[in-house]
């Protein structure tokens, strides 16, 4: 039934008048709304990037209005893994077993140059250029360093990105839409 086809207002109108309110929603968009507003993240923070996330959980940023309350110290805790600094070729490896450790759906967030490019190592032998190579990422935040700020913007896309994509109807894609 589409909510077009509800034609049976005189119930609404009788709790509306009896002083008790009515939100009207989908089971997917409530879902959507969880999951965007609930993000637990893993650091991986192997750098100076590290610092500006430390930042962007203090008192002038505020990451927990976001719902991002706690940084999660095991991957089987978390949804969301932020990627932040320099990844070298050694460390690819443990990167890639966390990210299969953490439960599905995850989402990951390539924090500065050296996470999405290889910043200014990128023509050494030793450093990723970067980690989409390694594993999927859904918003890169570019910078060096990267600020709070900016930081906060990408967690704003990536929440608009996931309330999009769980507001779709199943078997669609965002690009059918």
């Amino acid at each position: 039934m589409m909510p077009t086809d509800f034609k049976d207002n005189e119930a609404l109108e009788q709790l509306r008048e009896s002083g008790t309110n009515v939100v009207l929603t989908t089971v997917s968009d409530l879902v959507s709304w969880g999951r965007a507003n609930s993000l637990w993240p893993l650091m991986f923070a192997t750098s100076c990037c590290g610092i500006e996330i430390m930042a962007a959980g203090a008192a002038r940023t505020d990451f927990s209005r976001f719902g991002i309350e706690v940084y999660r110290s095991s991957p089987r805790q978390a949804d969301l893994m932020v990627v932040a600094g320099t990844i070298v070729h050694k460390m690819a490896p443990v990167l890639k077993r966390l990210y299969d450790q953490m439960a599905d759906p995850k989402y990951v967030v390539a924090m500065g140059n050296c996470a999405i490019s290889g910043g200014p190592f990128r023509d050494s032998y030793h450093v990723v250029n970067g980690i989409e190579d390694i594993i999927p990422v859904d918003v890169y935040i570019p910078g060096c360093p990267v600020r709070p700020e900016a930081l906060l913007y990408g967690i704003m896309q990536l929440q608009r990105k996931i309330k999009v994509s769980y507001s779709l109807p199943l078997g669609k894609k965002e690009e059918d839409k």
